[in-house]
């Protein structure tokens, strides 16, 4: 168990010292991946994906997501914006309409 601890630490510091950088937001993901599952195959599949979708888009997977999530809430939101127009609108509708003239 201390070996593996010790694995992870030597990787990661050779990331600093022969890169000059230490991609921690890239590695957090992975490093939950090995350490609550042991499965080292599942957490360098999920580092290489990152990083190819950060040289295609420039973005990292979590800012992906998390821009998919605001722009489904904005979309719930101009739903219930525009449902409460309508709502508005129909009302003011039955007010100029009179209803109750029109059924008698």
């Amino acid at each position: 168990m201390i070996s593996r601890y010790v694995k992870i630490v030597l990787i990661l510091t050779s990331f600093l010292f022969t890169t000059g950088f230490f991609p921690v937001v890239a590695i957090i993901g992975p490093a939950t991946t090995i350490f609550t599952s042991g499965n080292v195959y599942k957490a360098t599949a999920q580092f290489i994906i990152d990083q190819s979708i950060k040289k295609k888009t420039g973005k990292n997977s979590l800012t992906i997501v998390k821009e998919e999530i605001e722009e489904k809430q904005s979309e719930k939101n101009l739903k219930k914006e525009l449902r409460k127009l309508v709502e508005k609108r129909i009302n003011i509708a039955r007010q100029k309409l009179d209803l109750q003239k029109i059924n008698q």
